[in-house]
């Protein structure tokens, strides 16, 4: 599962069986782990975060999204 970024506490990444679903992202601290997809920006699944910390990785998301794009195209082959 290939790490595209790590921010503060944020492990951003995704796995090679993503293959077969839109681009996307998952986000782990700890033992909690959230899902977005990319196109368009929207949380997918929560994983245990709180409303208040999903909003913040929202930002995140929103702000690497060419990065984001771009890993999964390059990985992907898309």
């Amino acid at each position: 599962m290939p790490t595209v970024l790590k921010v503060g506490p944020y492990r951003f990444f995704f796995y090679a069986g993503d293959r077969d679903e839109p681009p996307h992202i998952h986000v782990e601290r700890n033992s909690k782990i959230a899902k977005f997809w990319l196109d368009p920006i929207r949380l997918q699944k929560s994983g245990r975060f709180t409303r208040a910390e999903i909003g913040r990785i929202q930002q995140l998301v929103n702000e690497h999204d060419p990065r984001f794009m771009e890993a999964w195209n390059d990985y992907f082959g898309s």
